[in-house]
C-alpha cells in the first residue's frame, strides 16, 4: 500500500441533491456529519432516504453524529472512474459508524503506519469549489 495519501489530488464530484438528502449535503459543507434517525424505533438510517431501513417508518428526523467509526473493509484503487480516472491510487473503505451504520468513503490522511480492519477513524470533510463538501475518514 502506498505510504500517503494523495489527499489534494482526490476529486470532489458534485453530488446530485435530493429532497431527501439536501440536509446530510448542507450540513457537510459546514463540517458536520448529520444521519437521519428514526423516530419509531431510534435507528440511524444509511443512505438517507424518505423511510427506515430497519421498520419502514418514515419518522425520520437529522441528528449530529459523532464522526467516529472502524473501518470494517478497504482498498486501495490504482486505477478509478469518472472524477477518479486520473488520481493517484486511493483508498476506498467501508466504515462502520459508532451510530450503527456502513457509510462507503475514501481514508485519508494516514502516513507509513498500515491500516487495518477495525481500525478506528474519525471524518473529515473536504470542501469543493461550489459549495459541495465530501466526508472523508482518517486514523484517530
Amino acid at each position: 500500500m502506498s505510504d500517503s495519501q494523495h489527499t489534494d489530488t482526490l476529486p470532489i464530484p458534485v453530488p446530485v441533491v435530493f429532497p431527501e438528502t439536501e440536509p446530510f449535503w448542507k450540513s457537510a459543507r459546514k463540517g458536520i456529519l448529520l444521519l437521519p434517525f428514526c423516530g419509531h424505533c431510534a435507528k440511524a438510517v444509511w443512505y438517507p432516504k424518505a423511510f427506515c431501513n430497519a421498520c419502514g417508518s418514515s419518522e425520520l428526523d437529522w441528528r449530529e453524529a459523532s464522526g467516529l467509526g472502524q473501518i470494517y473493509s478497504f482498498t486501495e484503487v490504482f486505477k478509478g472512474e469518472g472524477a477518479y480516472r486520473e488520481t493517484p491510487s486511493y483508498i476506498l473503505a467501508l466504515i462502520d459508524l459508532d451510530e450503527g451504520v456502513r457509510m462507503l468513503s475514501n481514508i485519508v490522511e494516514y502516513g507509513a503506519e498500515p491500516l487495518h480492519i477495525g481500525q478506528r477513524v474519525q471524518v473529515v470533510f473536504h470542501n469543493g469549489s461550489d459549495d459541495t463538501a465530501l466526508p472523508r475518514f482518517k486514523p484517530v
